[in-house]
């Protein structure tokens, strides 16, 4: 018996990382298979004259495509074993792994298209993934449990909404990778924030059904619910300017950062973390990002990717002529 309490961390840590892993390869394929199904959506839209973003018309047509719905259904899956996984391990340990969906999601979206990787998103997905790697490896046996405030957890939320504002306000008028980049960091900081919620509503639960109707885990499941609609809403508009890969080098880039972050702030999981670790993981987290980057720049579906052109006022006000409008319409 205690040879057995002393593995059962151990044990509970190994399964969850398991469950990290079946999920990261959920998120991976959901997002080739959504990506594919919201581009032809958004291509026809701008075919009919509308922005090329999701709007509800685009929407409705989505619904209705078997290849978009799979992809939500191993979303479910993958948030399913997720949480699983956030109650057996601390996020700072769970959390990070996700990127393991980068590669996952290069091999698939590049065995179905003729692209081919470039040296600059190998770079960028290595770096990525090392990097992160190496974020959980510093993470792993760090991790501690305090009790959390509620005033924390408003303070997270607001904190969140004010960052996600300000990446689709920024996102508005930037290039189509940019703004594949800030609608993909602003879905990965709502569910960055969701996870730690989620991790916080196991705490505070602590396998007694009857704190279920404890009024701070309500407000969690709550705050839970709107982080993942956002999360979602967000991340759909970003496979509409940018593939698949880029989008999920950014959530599982920021998202275990926002994650990792909360973690240490909302559930004390960094008590044990020393200033040479802290500053060994904010490295991680800077090269992690700048493989984001790399990869987003470097990826040959951005380059093919049309780029909105600047209208200046006198060209809005310039005439067109009934012939020009016809030829228009027949190219």
């Amino acid at each position: 018996m205690p040879v057995f309490a002393a593995l059962a961390p151990w044990l509970s840590t190994a399964m969850a990382i398991s469950l990290a892993v079946l999920g990261a390869l959920c998120f991976a394929t959901a997002a080739v298979l959504q990506h594919r199904e919201v581009g032809r959506a958004v291509d026809t839209a701008e075919s009919s004259g509308r922005p090329r973003r999701l709007d509800l018309p685009a929407i409705r047509e989505l619904i209705r495509t078997p290849r978009w719905l799979i992809g939500l259904g191993l979303i479910g899956l993958g948030t399913l074993v997720h949480v699983t996984a956030l109650i057996l391990a601390p996020v700072t340990i769970v959390q990070p792994i996700g990127v393991l969906a980068v590669p996952v999601a290069v091999l698939l979206s590049t065995r179905h298209s003729a692209l081919q990787p470039t040296r600059g998103m190998g770079i960028g997905v290595a770096l990525s993934v090392v990097s992160i790697a190496t974020f959980v490896w510093f993470a792993t046996g760090q991790a501690a449990i305090q009790p959390v405030s509620e005033e924390k957890l408003v303070g997270a939320g607001v904190i969140v909404a004010v960052a996600v504002v300000i990446l689709w306000a920024v996102a508005v008028r930037a290039p189509l990778w940019l703004r594949c980049i800030a609608g993909a960091c602003a879905g990965a900081m709502s569910f960055g924030l969701g996870s730690a919620l989620m991790r916080t509503g196991a705490q505070v639960v602590n396998w007694n059904l009857a704190n279920l109707l404890n009024p701070l885990v309500i407000a969690i499941a709550i705050g839970m619910v709107v982080a993942m609609c956002v999360g979602a809403w967000s991340v759909q508009q970003a496979y509409a300017s940018g593939p698949p890969e880029v989008v999920l080098a950014c959530l599982t880039v920021i998202d275990p950062l926002v994650a990792v972050v909360f973690g240490i702030v909302l559930l004390g999981e960094g008590a044990f973390i020393g200033l040479g670790t802290g500053l060994a993981m904010a490295a991680c987290a800077v090269l992690a990002t700048v493989g984001v980057i790399t990869l987003a720049k470097h990826h040959p579906d951005a380059a093919l990717r049309p780029q909105p052109v600047p209208v200046t006022p006198t060209q809005r006000r310039q005439p067109v002529a009934a012939g020009q409008i016809l030829e228009k319409e027949r190219s």
